[in-house]
């Protein structure tokens, strides 16, 4: 009887051991410290600050310039903090930071790190940009493409600055406005060819690729053809003497067409133009059959025929509209390659919608055209206060939404790429910060180079994009 009572007390001492020694366990599983944003931020410098661990006398910071913290600044690879902030110094003026922390208890257990924060310093970082020509570093890559702008005809005087520009960066150009149908057609069957057969002999006697845009939009269309009092058969007539003729004139010297523009709402409807209301709901599939007649025609078999439009990768309804038109084209053996504008923003959209979008192209055995590349900073969805400058934050976001639309454009295969075209040289001279349609509340600055033809850093994200 004695010795079941010894046993019985042993098992319950060894019991109560080993309670005693899992709660000292648990009250060494440390909870993960949450980051706040940093305060003090200087041109070489922030204060990190986090909130207060149970039972974590220090802390461990890592500061680095990567999200991934991939790299370290000097002496913040896990920096001992027996405080709940430090001054982090010896930093870099103009510069994108992040940090992170973890606790530690006396018994040298470590929590999981916490959220990381970004922080940019304030002034310059005084590192001059990437000066390399993109087309040189474009022209370098196992599968190159054409690096375009859009350009007016004012700007192509020998000597100017975007003369020497263009010619040393850019392999492609797109007529910003000047190769319209309301630019060309004076009346049926007459044409203005003046200034967008400048716009052509420049890249032609350049070695620049031409890229016609665009045959059909419902925002250019000639005063004469939108009063036309014939009847539906005889517009369509005119619309198809049209291309014809202009694809005719331009055999051989200009590579590529957008036949169509912008042809689907918002909505993921038709959009109701001119076109669609006198010839009906085929009217995108006809023109693109016009303009592959004048081309066999006129014996240019190399002519690629485009679909163009803008704002499919975040808004599925129109995305799928969209290519319920390219699913006819494809089946009729008329399109050769999309036009995804890219009027992005540095807000949206996403790398994952951007990717979705065109990988339905891709699939389909389509070009790529990224045709109307710009990054708006100061959407009218924006913060009040980012309406004024251009300030290191929006300068590094805008570098790097640059960088990540290259990189998806350099990974797709070699036969789908075409070009990717930038929208404007001079963020003083883009169409962004004038536009009604955008309701745009103030000032961007959405291209590669300042008012003063100087590099920004969206331009060496654009190079960086290509690494």
């Amino acid at each position: 009887m004695k010795n079941k009572i010894l046993l019985v007390l042993s098992s319950l001492l060894i019991f109560f051991s080993s309670c005693a020694n899992e709660d000292q366990n648990a009250q060494l599983v440390l909870s993960t410290p949450v980051a706040n944003p940093a305060k003090e931020i200087s041109d070489n410098g922030f204060r990190a600050k986090w909130n207060y661990v149970s039972k974590a006398p220090t802390y461990l910071l890592d500061v680095s310039t990567s999200p991934a913290f991939t790299d370290f600044v000097p002496n913040y690879n896990a920096k001992v903090i027996s405080d709940l902030n430090d001054l982090v110094t010896g930093l870099m003026g103009g510069t994108q930071y992040y940090y992170r922390v973890r606790a530690q208890s006396d018994d040298l257990i470590i929590s999981e790190y916490s959220n990381v924060i970004s922080v940019i310093t304030t002034g310059t970082n005084n590192i001059a940009e990437d000066p390399t020509f993109l087309k040189v570093k474009v022209n370098k890559l196992a599968n190159p493409f054409f690096v375009g702008m859009a350009v007016k005809a004012n700007q192509l005087d020998s000597g100017s600055p975007y003369d020497v520009i263009l010619k040393n960066e850019f392999s492609s150009i797109s007529a910003e406005y000047e190769m319209k149908m309301d630019q060309i057609s004076t009346a049926s069957g007459v044409y203005n060819w003046t200034v967008a057969d400048k716009i052509v002999a420049y890249g032609n006697s350049n070695g620049i690729n031409v890229h016609g845009h665009a045959l059909v939009w419902h925002n250019s269309v000639p005063t004469w053809l939108a009063n036309y009092a014939g009847t539906d058969a005889a517009f369509a007539l005119e619309v198809k003497k049209y291309i014809t003729d202009v694809v005719t004139h331009y055999k051989g010297k200009v590579r590529s067409w957008d036949v169509v523009n912008e042809a689907v709402e918002a909505d993921g409807t038709m959009r109701n133009t001119i076109f669609l209301k006198r010839m009906g709901a085929n009217y995108v599939n006809d023109c693109f059959k016009w303009a592959r007649a004048a081309a066999v025609a006129a014996a240019d078999s190399q002519l690629l025929l485009f679909y163009n439009d803008y704002a499919t990768s975040d808004n599925i309804d129109k995305q799928n509209a969209a290519y319920t038109i390219i699913d006819g084209l494809v089946a009729s053996k008329l399109i050769d390659g999309v036009g995804f504008q890219m009027h992005n923003t540095i807000f949206t959209p996403s790398k994952a919608q951007i990717e979705s979008d065109i990988n339905r192209a891709v699939a389909k055995g389509l070009k790529i055209h990224i045709s109307e590349l710009d990054m708006q900073v100061n959407p009218g969805n924006a913060p009040a206060n980012l309406t004024a400058t251009f300030t290191n934050e929006l300068r590094l976001a805008q570098k790097e939404k640059y960088k990540e639309i290259v990189k998806i454009y350099n990974a797709l295969p070699a036969a789908n790429k075409y070009a990717l075209t930038v929208w404007g040289m001079k963020d003083n001279e883009s169409w962004i910060p004038f536009s009604t349609d955008l309701n745009h509340p103030g000032n961007d600055w959405p291209l590669l180079y300042d008012a003063s033809f100087g590099l920004k850093s969206a331009h060496t994200g654009f190079l960086q994009g290509l690494d």
